[in-house]
């Protein structure tokens, strides 16, 4: 009843909420895109998505069928994999940036483990400038992570705004330096926040310095300052900083699929990961509670 294909970029468009950056991530024309999606629709009978000149928004039948998409996907994957006998082998060096930490990617490479245990999958943990520079030394196979502003090259796994985000109550003086919770360099928010501040002419402090988001977020709670992060990677208990406290907009970041030069018979392993990465990845932008999903079990 539902095309796999049609699934895919319905996935797409609810992943990015954008028929053209579905188009590009598929490599199709966008009028496939619409297609696809209209034709889904008419297979279930409900409209998946609002849509005008400006705006993509999944309706609450697209929210139902996100689950079942990618169940259907899931179960299509299986069955292909079993009656083909494929049976994918190799080390496979994945790197994820420290924004995964509270979201259920360990669900998604738990699933990937189950369904291709003969493939050693070694994660690494780190800041998204750090997992560029080791994907360019050849010391990873694929990366999910932040591209850097202006870059083009990578998947685009989805689009998302950049905000302030601190403690609920917290409030800035304005007679005073932004106090700034911030990852060390070359992280991708670190840049990003001290370029707008500086092109606003507004003063800053640094008032925490940490690798791990868990750090960044307990000096959040504390109220030690505010930190630059993706509108739908919000920790628990944080939330954005209003409009009202006059910081400068941080504008949007793109959250990306990389691949490395492949070893061997790696090739086959990144492109199921990278598959079953971009099948779930609305499960990306939902946070759940728990500091410490995944640990870094690489920092090398």
């Amino acid at each position: 009843m539902y095309d796999p294909a049609q699934l895919r970029t319905f996935l797409a468009v609810a992943q990015t909420l954008s028929f053209t950056a579905a188009a590009r991530r598929l490599g199709v024309r966008q009028s496939t895109v619409s297609q696809h999606v209209r034709r889904l629709e008419d297979a279930t009978g409900r409209q998946l998505f609002t849509r005008d000149t400006h705006r993509v928004d999944l309706t609450v039948d697209g929210e139902a069928m996100l689950g079942f998409a990618r169940t259907i996907l899931e179960a299509h994957e299986r069955a292909s994999t079993f009656f083909t006998g494929t049976r994918l082998r190799g080390r496979l060096r994945f790197g994820a940036s420290e924004d995964f930490v509270l979201t259920r990617l360990p669900e998604i490479l738990q699933s990937f483990r189950r369904d291709h245990p003969e493939v050693e999958l070694e994660l690494t943990v780190e800041l998204s400038g750090t997992l560029h520079q080791q994907l360019a030394a050849g010391r990873l196979d694929l990366v999910l992570a932040k591209r850097r502003t202006g870059d083009t090259h990578g998947e685009l796994v989805w689009q998302d705004e950049m905000v302030w985000i601190g403690a609920p109550r917290l409030r800035i003086d304005p007679d005073r330096p932004v106090p700034l919770i911030l990852f060390p360099p070359p992280a991708i928010t670190r840049a990003r926040a001290l370029e707008v501040l500086e092109e606003q002419g507004r003063s800053w402090r640094v008032a925490c310095t940490s690798g791990s988001l868990s750090g960044l977020i307990a000096a959040a709670h504390a109220g030690l300052g505010v930190m630059a992060h993706s509108r739908g990677l919000v920790p628990p208990g944080l939330a954005p900083v209003a409009a009202r406290e006059g910081l400068p907009e941080l504008g949007d970041v793109d959250f990306v699929l990389l691949h490395g030069r492949h070893r061997g018979g790696v090739q086959q392993a990144a492109d199921a990961l990278s598959a079953a990465i971009l099948a779930g990845g609305d499960r990306l932008i939902r946070p759940r509670g728990g500091i410490g999903a995944i640990s870094a079990r690489d920092r090398a």
